[in-house]
């Protein structure tokens, strides 16, 4: 029954699964005899751009009917819910991206213009060695995209999109999703969209050389770095929240330490221009290729158990020939010039 169930997902969602089963389930006695509940995983795997299964962890109330069962009610029990546990769903196919949405949301026919875009200027600058596709979920409200980032919804009241791996997907594989927040995304420019839109591919681009030891103001400064390229702005135009506070007099001290970058922090808008002003640094002055190779040699396998800030001093020394103590005075001196 629950088989038959998991194959009727793509039906009763109208999203293209390619593989939908129930696993691990556990039943146990709900009360009356003709009553059970069961715990299971629901493994769901999109057609085209899921390799592994997203898996989510269900509640499932089951009631005997006749000589059977059928299924009552169904819920999420763990982590973040499934996009069509928050209404009836929808799809919308691009040419290098797929957007699940919800009915009753933005069309997503708008955003997936917006992703095909993406990831050609993507790949441009990262090569072709990622899957070279995007994933999203496009909620139909604020509140709905905090739940499927498990978050409160006044923190991430300001955030366009996230880029998040899939629950039970293994760690440096495409299983990516870019959750798009509709009303933040909603209020930007077609400009401020597809920057949004590139940065967040940039995540997914880079998914296999980004480590916990990678800086976020690394890690968020090439991806702001890739999705402002040739983009024709000035420093003052993508910074300006930066250039405020430089010509105020007021000037950071150092790069922007990772609590910076955590939803609802006050100052997130500077941290985010101010590691964009490190890689654009970096880009204009060693050449786009040296960011790229300096960014995946912190990336690579062998930074476990490394002091941080000491793997990056080592690897700007190797790559680029600076420490990190002089990176810093040059990214200020850049900063400085925000002046007016």
């Amino acid at each position: 029954m629950l088989a038959e169930r998991a194959r009727s997902l793509p039906a009763r969602t109208g999203l293209p699964v390619a593989e939908a089963s129930y696993r691990n389930l556990v039943l146990a006695a709900a009360g009356p005899p003709d009553r059970l509940t069961a715990a299971a995983d629901l493994a769901v795997r999109i057609a085209g751009y899921d390799d592994h299964p997203v898996v989510y962890p269900r509640r499932i109330e089951l009631v005997r009917a006749g000589d059977g069962w059928r299924v009552e009610h169904e819920e999420g029990t763990g982590g973040p819910p499934a996009l069509w546990d928050l209404g009836a769903t929808r799809s919308a196919p691009g040419a290098h991206c797929l957007v699940l949405g919800l009915a009753d949301g933005p069309d997503p026919a708008g955003l997936a213009a917006v992703g095909d875009r993406a990831v050609p200027a993507v790949t441009a600058v990262w090569g072709d060695a990622w899957p070279g596709r995007l994933l999203f979920e496009l909620s139909a409200t604020e509140a709905q995209f905090a739940r499927l980032l498990e978050g409160d919804p006044a923190a991430w009241a300001g955030m366009a999109a996230v880029t998040v791996a899939a629950p039970g997907a293994p760690s440096h594989t495409p299983e990516d999703r870019v959750l798009v927040n509709p009303e933040a995304y909603g209020r930007l420019s077609d400009f401020g969209r597809q920057v949004v839109v590139t940065h967040e591919a940039t995540h997914v681009a880079t998914r296999a050389d980004t480590r916990a030891w990678t800086p976020l103001w690394l890690s968020e400064g090439v991806a702001d770095w890739t999705a402002y390229r040739d983009s024709g702005r000035t420093p003052r135009q993508i910074a300006p929240e930066l250039a405020r506070d430089v010509t105020a007099g007021r000037l950071p001290t150092e790069l922007p330490a990772d609590r910076d970058f955590a939803a609802g922090a006050t100052g997130i808008a500077q941290a985010y221009e101010q590691s964009w002003l490190a890689c654009e640094l970096i880009a204009r002055r060693y050449g786009p290729q040296r960011l790229v190779g300096f960014y995946r040699a912190v990336g690579a396998g062998d930074g476990q158990g490394e002091d941080r800030d000491r793997r990056t001093d080592r690897l700007l020394r190797a790559e680029l020939g600076v420490g990190l103590a002089e990176f810093t005075r040059l990214w200020l001196d850049a900063v400085a010039a925000l002046k007016a």
